[in-house]
């Protein structure tokens, strides 16, 4: 059975309350795909079933929080896109180097980082390619608010399908060790970034002031007013000099004035016009 007007407007609620996800007209089929799997692992026989077992908890339970999880979109790959990654290696981080010369820090975030492809992909490349940063402090911030997604990027586990998408045979044979038919990220690489739970829609906790955010392909999911949040607070854990990259099709065009957009090659990438009191 297709699921129903109230139980779709149930799900949809839940998503952008919690999410910030906005399911529109048209989305129902999505809502009964990504929910079948739970469906059947609670014994139910309709996803109708699952979500009057929600309705029936009050309480933001660990079901509703495993619908959320089925609901969100974790697509992702090593060196997604790859010219924000060449703009980091040849233009970015060279400067932040420069900039940062005295104090030698380096912090970077990776929000909405899904299965943690995009940060290890930070990490190889600076270990490629600035080996003076080892003697750097080097900090690697990865968020995301999926526990599930996190657990598996800590892991640092991909098949061979994963590791194929973005990851040339060299960086593979580099930084990952075969363990049956996984490729495990070595503990080196690992030890780079730190994995942590956050929800872009609810109160950050205490950042340090970053040189480069990632917040790649995830704001195209959320409402205006939920973009515009963000993006004000994101203004308020940059560094002056700090680059913020979004997805290809992200923009701070229309929803934040304060973001000046700068192309870097075949990237562009934004920066703030008038940061806010984040200091070296």
């Amino acid at each position: 059975m297709s699921i129903t007007a109230e139980d779709f407007k149930y799900v949809g609620e839940l998503a952008r309350r919690t999410a910030a996800l906005v399911l529109g007209p048209g989305k129902e089929y999505l809502v009964e795909t990504r929910l079948a799997s739970l469906t059947k692992q609670n014994g139910c026989n309709s996803v109708s079933e699952l979500i009057a077992l929600m309705r029936n908890d009050r309480s933001y339970s660990a079901l509703h929080a495993s619908a959320i999880d089925a609901l969100t979109t974790n697509e992702t790959f090593f060196f997604r896109d790859f010219h924000p990654f060449e703009a980091l290696r040849k233009q970015i981080l060279p400067a932040v180097i420069e900039k940062r010369s005295t104090v030698r820090k380096l912090t970077i975030w990776s929000a909405a980082c899904s299965s943690g492809q995009e940060p290890y992909s930070i990490a190889m490349l600076i270990r490629e390619h600035f080996p003076l940063l080892a003697g750097w402090q080097v900090s690697i911030l990865a968020t995301d608010f999926s526990p599930t997604i996190l657990q598996q990027a800590r892991s640092g586990s991909y098949n061979q399908f994963e590791v194929n998408r973005g990851l040339s045979a060299p960086l593979l044979v580099k930084n990952f060790t075969k363990q049956a038919d996984r490729w495990v990220i070595k503990e080196d690489v690992r030890r780079m970034i730190d994995f942590r739970e956050l929800n872009l829609i609810q109160p950050w906790p205490i950042l340090p002031a970053f040189d480069v955010i990632f917040i790649r392909n995830v704001m195209i999911y959320f409402d205006v007013p939920t973009k515009q949040s963000i993006l004000k607070r994101l203004r308020g854990c940059i560094l002056p000099h700090g680059t913020l990259f979004l997805g290809t099709a992200e923009t701070t065009m229309n929803l934040d004035t304060d973001w000046l957009p700068v192309p870097f090659g075949n990237s562009v990438a934004y920066q703030p016009k008038q940061p806010a009191s984040a200091t070296l």
